[in-house]
């Protein structure tokens, strides 16, 4: 017989929790987790968080020509840079 249980039986047990244990749980598994795995972003190397820049101005740069094609005005590519600018603020 096993020890194990199934993701499946776990999400059951835990719906069965009232939703402020349901968020202590997640808050619990959460802060275990963190301390097992480094922080993602954080700490990476400035090329590779250079990088990951990079890769967010190529797409906003494709977001504005795709803009700039549709009919009408649309504001998504300023949109998107607004909010990765409040994101990394909040960093």
């Amino acid at each position: 017989m096993s020890n194990t249980i199934s993701l499946n039986q776990v999400e059951g047990v835990a719906l069965q929790l009232p939703p402020s244990d349901q968020l202590k749980l997640v808050a619990h598994i959460s802060e275990q987790l963190g301390d097992r795995m480094p922080a993602s972003g954080l700490n990476d190397a400035p090329d590779a968080r250079r990088e990951r820049e990079a890769q967010a101005e190529a797409l906003l740069a494709e977001l504005d020509a795709i803009a700039e094609s549709i009919e009408g005005q649309s504001n998504s590519a300023e949109d998107i840079r607004r909010l990765r600018t409040e994101r990394a603020s909040r960093l």
